[in-house]
């Protein structure tokens, strides 16, 4: 592997640290503080997680339509500084409106960063024919979230919620530096996207995008009740004996290797049978709370989550890129605004009806269905599968 190949891979890393992992979900740990603080309820947690995921679906629309082919390395540069700052400036207001505006902001930006990043750093892997390590790149959001739960406690400590969002902005601060000097502009003659006769392809058609598209954009509906509110659930709980941040350090832990797995997993399995056994299991694991708080289900539910929505991620992109292998940038905006239209109706939909109900038991349920529906869509993908003598492997 080359040294720009590795570059690459580095900052693509820190890039989703920041963007993903502090910037998108520090909030889910922060959140409970900031209810202590603010005594705002379930359903306004839920609202403010959902302006986020709004700005989200709106980038990743916006970011599919961009010709910005020659133009990714700074468009992700100043996309990376917008959400730094947007992360930052949330310790510096107590105004709800505001929040909602900045969280609304830093979705945008968030959908910007994981778009226009994963199409260089899988462009770049596709050149070097390493596809197969884009596991260690989506690893960068189990890294991000496993960091933040580490910090997020001890810095709320010392400074309360406020400082905790403007450190986390200074620690971001410093990785965009290394970012910036990993990732630069490649010689032209190596920067262009492969052609139609060097790009792998799978053995499914084009047309069968649309029901990736669907599997996903349920996928992004139901995972996020859990990616929201599993602090705030296992803070809540009577039965539950443990740090309720803890929770989420093992959601990134599980992350981290994950993405890696799965790519494995999906090389030997094929892609659609993979991410049909991840979300089978993901969708049990978010029904877990539902049927008991105590700390082994909540534990092992975020351990599974951990070990799977990543892992989605990872196998569901990579397999719109072998299904659309050319202008990577345009599929993985429409596979993201899918993704991101769920993911705002997700947590709104949650805090309704848990402050309806006085509990996420319902919602938990639910959002479990919602994931199961997600991977029967995936069934007619299999037959495809089965039906070729070997799916083409990323190499």
């Amino acid at each position: 592997m080359n040294k720009q190949t590795i570059h690459y891979l580095i900052g693509g890393v820190f890039a989703f640290i920041v963007a993903m992992g502090i910037s998108r979900f520090s909030y889910t740990v922060i959140l409970p503080y900031m209810q202590e603080a603010f005594a705002f309820s379930r359903a306004t947690a839920g609202f403010l997680a959902t302006s986020n995921y709004v700005g989200y679906f709106v980038g990743a629309i916006i970011v599919g339509r961009l010709q910005i082919q020659k133009k990714r390395i700074p468009f992700l540069q100043l996309a990376l500084v917008m959400s730094i700052v947007t992360t930052g400036l949330m310790g510096c207001t107590e105004a709800i409106s505001v929040w909602y505006v900045l969280r609304f902001i830093s979705g945008i930006m968030s959908a910007f960063i994981f778009v226009v990043a994963a199409s260089l750093v899988l462009d770049q892997l596709a050149n070097s024919r390493k596809s197969h390590l884009s596991g260690i790149f989506y690893s960068g959001v189990g890294i991000g979230i496993a960091l933040s739960a580490l910090i997020v406690s001890p810095i709320h400590a010392l400074f309360n919620w406020y400082g905790t969002w403007i450190a986390l902005a200074f620690f971001s601060s410093i990785l965009l530096i290394f970012i910036v000097f990993f990732i630069k502009p490649i010689i032209p003659n190596t920067q262009q996207e492969p052609s139609e006769a060097t790009v792998i392809r799978t053995s499914l058609p084009t047309s069968w995008i649309k029901w990736l598209v669907l599997a996903y954009s349920l996928e992004g509906l139901g995972y996020i009740i859990t990616g929201t509110f599993i602090v705030s659930i296992a803070k809540e709980s009577t039965s539950f004996q443990g740090d309720a941040v803890f929770v989420w350090f093992v959601v990134g832990i599980a992350a981290i290797p994950s993405c890696f797995i799965w790519s494995k997993l999906a090389q030997r399995w094929g892609y659609v049978m993979t991410l049909f056994i991840a979300m089978l299991l993901q969708s049990l694991g978010i029904v877990l709370p539902a049927l008991s708080t105590n700390t082994f289900t909540i534990y092992t539910s975020a351990f599974i989550f951990g070990a799977t929505f990543m892992g989605i991620t990872t196998v569901a992109t990579t397999l719109a890129k072998q299904i659309v292998p050319l202008n990577s940038h345009k599929i993985l905006g429409v596979l993201t605004a899918g993704y991101a239209l769920g993911q705002l109706l997700g947590p709104s939909l949650a805090g309704i009806l848990a402050n309806y109900t006085n509990s996420y038991q319902y919602a938990l349920i639910g959002a479990s269905a919602v994931v199961l529906v997600g991977a029967i869509c995936l069934i007619n993908g299999i037959k495809y599968e089965k039906n070729n003598s070997e799916l083409q492997q990323i190499r």
